[in-house]
């Protein structure tokens, strides 16, 4: 057998009580064409034990790779210089697929994908079966990922499956010392520059998904990855789809730039006059991540 055409890919830390979700969700999949590309990211759990069992049991074709700790966009990095099959996604270590998500994903992409599409988009669904946010638009075959949210009005996080070129071909995470975080979206708004995601109304992934813990969680990562989010609100003020939304990504870069003390924000934004007039705003968001982050901690 050739290369499988899709590596679905985990990065890990420390996540060795939860992984075997994940693991048993691939072992029951009604298609085989796939390959797990593990990035342990640095754990100090028995993952890699637990991983070597997998291999010896040889139900599942799997790939391990460890690295020192870099954080989640890192793990990414190492995952997209590894994957050689045509099409690649991300599966959380605490997340699992449906059965025939694989045989979807390959199925529908070998029917309707090719050289003008970046992948497809596929929808979350809680441990329960509930869809995470909103259905896509059902008489929409392909759209941005951008233009989903912005103009089409989806909500809730959605499953993305990529073209491996694609992914390749997009410069790396940068990696700041000291911090452990930059928006994936990165990657997502430089490919949506080039070509449309096509859209599966169907159910990939199941998620653990707290509605409450990740908005606390996220003034944390504010506050402790300045320098990452401060380079993405670049990008993101750059491609934004409107006046509004470039407005909206401005006021974020100048709070992340207090956060750093960059007082030559204005210099360095793609939209000076935008980000001068967001100046206020950014201020007192920044303000604000300075005294939640005081209360969270206090």
């Amino acid at each position: 057998m050739g290369v499988p055409t899709l590596t679905v890919f985990t990065p890990t830390y420390n996540r060795a009580y939860t992984l075997h979700l994940c693991y048993q969700s691939l072992v029951r999949q009604t298609s085989k064409d796939f390959v797990w590309l593990i990035i342990d990211d640095g754990s100090t759990d028995n993952t890699k034990e637990l991983v070597d069992s997998w291999i010896a049991e040889g139900l599942v074709n799997i790939r391990y790779h460890y690295q020192a700790n870099q954080g989640m966009h890192g793990a990414h990095n190492a995952a997209y210089e590894r994957i050689d099959t045509e099409l690649n996604v991300c599966i959380d270590s605490d997340d699992y697929m449906t059965d025939d998500a694989v045989e979807k994903i390959v199925s529908f992409w070998k029917r309707h994908g090719g050289g003008d599409y970046a992948g497809i988009v596929g929808l979350d669904a809680t441990f329960q079966g509930e869809v995470i946010g909103t259905r896509m638009p059902e008489q929409l075959k392909a759209s941005s990922l951008t233009d989903l949210y912005a103009k089409h009005g989806v909500k809730g996080d959605k499953k993305l499956v990529y073209r491996t070129k694609l992914t390749s071909e997009c410069p790396p995470y940068p990696i700041f010392p000291g911090e452990k975080y930059c928006p994936l979206s990165y990657k997502y708004v430089l490919i949506d520059q080039r070509y449309p995601l096509l859209i599966m109304n169907e159910v990939l992934c199941h998620v653990e998904y707290l509605a409450d813990g990740s908005s606390l969680n996220m003034f944390r990562q504010y506050k402790r990855n300045p320098r990452g989010f401060a380079f993405f609100r670049k990008v993101a003020m750059k491609h934004a789809v409107s006046y509004k939304e470039r407005f909206r990504e401005a006021i974020h870069y100048v709070s992340s730039s207090m956060l750093v003390r960059n007082y030559r924000y204005v210099l360095e934004s793609p939209c000076k006059l935008t980000t001068v007039l967001a100046t206020p705003l950014g201020v007192l968001l920044y303000l604000y991540v300075e005294r939640k982050n005081k209360a969270m901690t206090g």
